[in-house]
């Protein structure tokens, strides 16, 4: 199942969530139309609120604030793609150029303010203290995570298990909570565990192949300079793997990058990632996570639904972009 079969099994929601995301945009502020409008329209895979709209049919609800959550969740989302791009001073997103390049730092910081703070707003209004609970938890975790990984900037030493750690709170988490709001707008408490454990395992395999195409993908595709992690000293899993299992001298070159010299040396970091398997191996984790979502849903009564919420997990390891 591609994933225009699977947008497709729930185009109204998506088209309604779309028209709910321009709505909730407007400000009497021209610059927050201005660079709202300008990153919510800028070619994302809108992979979080599809999460929501899916976990909320395979839950069975019959009412429309999923849709709402949907758009709460891209929000955040955003939100957090402003402030990141602030903080790794990046200059290209999709393809395009960031917001922060385009209006200055203080401006898209300022912006994600206001859309984490509208996303607050409207989580309200399902009247579930649950969806307040799950969702307030998920912002704190996911800022944690941003700070987690910022300590490991530039430090070779960073062990697999910091870097997951990162890649949970950070990605993960939103994933989480994105597939969590079916059971909890369909009130079936019991089906909850099972849509956390999915969409962690999903984030997470969603993260990691993000960090190998930073060193395999075609930069027109990935929308985004190749290198970008190394530049900021990112101790990624396949650096992180060349770190472990490389030669002394593969270890010396993938340690300065980390330290200091990042970009300068990714031609040379690039082909030793290449030919040491690690790419290889972080695609083997991706797959086992992807895997471990896909059982989590064992349970659940076979429907299309459910068969696109595992597609997902499968397309989450495939892409190339």
């Amino acid at each position: 199942m591609t994933l225009s079969e699977i947008r497709n099994l729930i185009l109204d929601d998506i088209q309604a969530t779309d028209a709910l995301i321009l709505e909730r945009l407007a400000s009497d502020v021209v610059l927050i139309n201005q660079i709202g409008h300008y990153i919510i329209n800028s070619g994302g895979k809108r992979l979080r609120p599809l999460l929501v709209l899916l976990s909320a049919k395979a839950c069975d609800y019959q009412g429309t604030d999923h849709r709402l959550m949907a758009a709460v969740i891209e929000f955040i989302h955003t939100s957090t793609l402003l402030h990141d791009d602030v903080v790794d001073e990046s200059d290209t997103r999709r393809g395009n150029k960031t917001a922060n390049e385009v209006w200055g730092n203080a401006a898209s910081v300022l912006v994600g303010d206001f859309l984490y703070s509208r996303s607050f707003e409207m989580m309200v209004e399902p009247g579930l203290m649950r969806i307040m609970e799950v969702m307030s938890e998920a912002t704190n975790v996911i800022a944690a995570g941003e700070v987690l990984q910022l300590l490991n900037c530039h430090d070779a030493d960073t062990s697999e298990a910091r870097y997951m750690e990162v890649i949970h709170r950070k990605t993960a988490k939103l994933f989480e909570a994105a597939t969590q709001m079916g059971p909890i707008l369909a009130n079936k408490p019991q089906l909850e565990e099972a849509f956390i454990t999915y969409g962690r395992h999903l984030g997470a395999a969603f993260q990691l192949i993000d960090d190998a195409l930073d060193y395999m993908a075609d930069e027109a595709e990935l929308g985004k300079n190749l290198g970008d992690d190394l530049a900021e000293g990112k101790p990624t899993l396949p650096l992180i793997y060349v770190l472990e299992n490389g030669s002394e001298a593969d270890k010396a070159i993938v340690r300065r990058a980390i330290e200091s010299d990042g970009i300068k040396l990714l031609k040379e970091v690039t082909q030793i990632i290449q030919n040491s398997g690690a790419l290889e191996y972080t695609q083997q984790m991706a797959q086992q996570e992807a895997d471990k979502a896909k059982d989590a849903l064992k349970e659940l009564e076979e429907s299309q639904i459910k068969t696109a919420l595992c597609a997902l997990a499968d397309l989450a390891v495939k892409r190339n972009h």
